[in-house]
C-alpha cells in the first residue's frame, strides 16, 4: 500500500480549508493532489481533527498487520494439515490430538 505523502494532520488541515470556503479545485492545485484524492479525504475523514484522522490511521495499519499475520498462520496451518495427512498410517497417531 502506498503512503501518503501528506501527515494525518495536513489532510485535516486542507478539509478545514475546503469547510472555510476555498474550492476543491484552488486545494488540489495548492497542494499538487487530485480533486478524485482530495474527495477521497474528505468523504473518509470529514469532521475529523488530526488526533482522530491519526488514530484512524493507525488503527488501520494495526489492522492491515493483523490481517497479515492471520493469512500467514492460517496458510502455516493448512500446509501442517496436509503434511499429516500424507504420513504413513502408523505415524498419523500420534498427530490425531490436532484440530
Amino acid at each position: 500500500m502506498k503512503k501518503s505523502k501528506y501527515s494525518p494532520q495536513q489532510i485535516a488541515k486542507i478539509l478545514k480549508e475546503f469547510d472555510n470556503g476555498k474550492t476543491a479545485v484552488e486545494i488540489s492545485r495548492e497542494y499538487k493532489i487530485s480533486t478524485a484524492a482530495f474527495y477521497k479525504w474528505r468523504e473518509r475523514y470529514g469532521g475529523m481533527n488530526g488526533k482522530e484522522l491519526k488514530r484512524l490511521k493507525d488503527l488501520e495499519e494495526e489492522n492491515r498487520r493483523l490481517k497479515q499475520m492471520y493469512a500467514n498462520l492460517s496458510l502455516d496451518h493448512q500446509m501442517a494439515k496436509e503434511i499429516i495427512e500424507n504420513l504413513p498410517a502408523g505415524k498419523q497417531e500420534n498427530f490425531k490430538a490436532l484440530p
